[in-house]
């Protein structure tokens, strides 16, 4: 695909592929270790505003972050003004120069609170959230998806809206609302939203390989490219779509256990990193008996030393 940096506002990234947020999954050590594979910009978990006002834990917990980790992007959601701008003027988004605001979530809870894609049929909503967030001083971007579904596409009127309202950039997720991850990828309603703004746009959707990502960039003439699910199976996509060195599978489950296990407690690095280990044997020869080994150990050294049985 076409590697270069990107200009978001007045940031420049290294290069135009992003990983994405994503709920349950991309916290400090998985965002470090795409990063340490070449993502010129990883996105937290999706944190709730009305979560940061009211002091949840929980929600602090995922803006976890570190020097080591470099510049990282914090994910937002919610559909209060106010209380969005609140959100990234709270201190735990002080390491976040970058606050994307999450306007695409097909999750029902999220749905039916008027948040995430709710906001695709409430668009002077939509507006205001951005402007407040702008008044931060952050520099925001928004993600979202091409309509709610297919006979009510809105994205080229979207983005005209959100690059009016203060946005410096916005990715789009080639999908309906209604289709959740399922589905072709509509690449003419991101072109359209693409020609019609000046602010870098970034596709997302069906990024499993470097042709896959240089169809969706040729398809919609995108600034950039967002990998989701595709991450959690193999990180080291990062390193096939932007030329980084590779390393062996051990070699890269230790470095992620070890991110891990520096920043979470024994219950949850075990448990974790069995799930991970089970997303990153998928398709070997042997997979079912590796993922029974993963999910029988009990303590963070029972799952490293299945990986290292299995890898070694």
């Amino acid at each position: 695909m076409r590697l270069s940096p990107i200009n978001v506002g007045k940031i420049t990234l290294k290069n135009n592929v992003f990983l994405a947020p994503l709920a349950g999954y991309t916290n400090y050590a998985f965002r470090r270790l795409c990063s340490s594979y070449g993502a010129g910009l990883c996105y937290t978990e999706m944190v709730s505003a009305k979560g940061l006002k009211y002091g949840s834990e929980n929600t602090k917990e995922l803006l976890y972050t570190d020097s080591d980790e470099g510049l990282v992007a914090a994910q937002i959601f919610g559909s209060e003004p106010s209380t969005m701008r609140l959100a990234c003027e709270h201190e735990s988004f002080a390491p976040f120069p970058i606050v994307d605001i999450n306007m695409g979530c097909p999750v029902p809870k999220i749905y039916k609170n008027g948040e995430g894609s709710a906001l695709l049929e409430n668009p002077a909503l939509a507006e205001k959230i951005v402007q407040e967030c702008v008044k931060s001083g952050k520099t925001v971007t928004v993600k979202f998806r091409i309509g709610i579904t297919a006979d009510k596409l809105i994205t080229r009127e979207f983005a005209k809206r959100m690059e009016g309202a203060g946005a410096s950039l916005i990715t789009i997720h080639g999908r309906t609302k209604d289709k959740v991850y399922a589905g072709e990828v509509n690449y003419g309603e991101i072109a359209a939203a693409k020609a019609a703004v000046k602010i870098p746009v970034i596709a997302n959707g069906g990024v499993f390989s470097q042709s896959d990502a240089d169809k969706l960039m040729n398809e919609t003439g995108a600034d950039g490219v967002m990998v989701a699910r595709a991450a959690l199976f193999q990180p080291q996509i990062f390193c096939e779509l932007t030329g980084s060195p590779q390393e062996s599978k051990l070699a890269m489950f230790e470095k992620h256990f070890e991110w891990t296990r520096k920043t979470c407690d024994e219950r949850f690095t075990t448990v974790f990193m069995r799930k991970m280990g089970v997303f990153y044997v998928k398709g070997e020869r042997g997979a079912a008996a590796y993922k029974e080994r993963f999910f029988n150990a009990q303590t963070p050294d029972e799952v490293l030393a299945v990986a290292r049985e299995i890898w070694q």
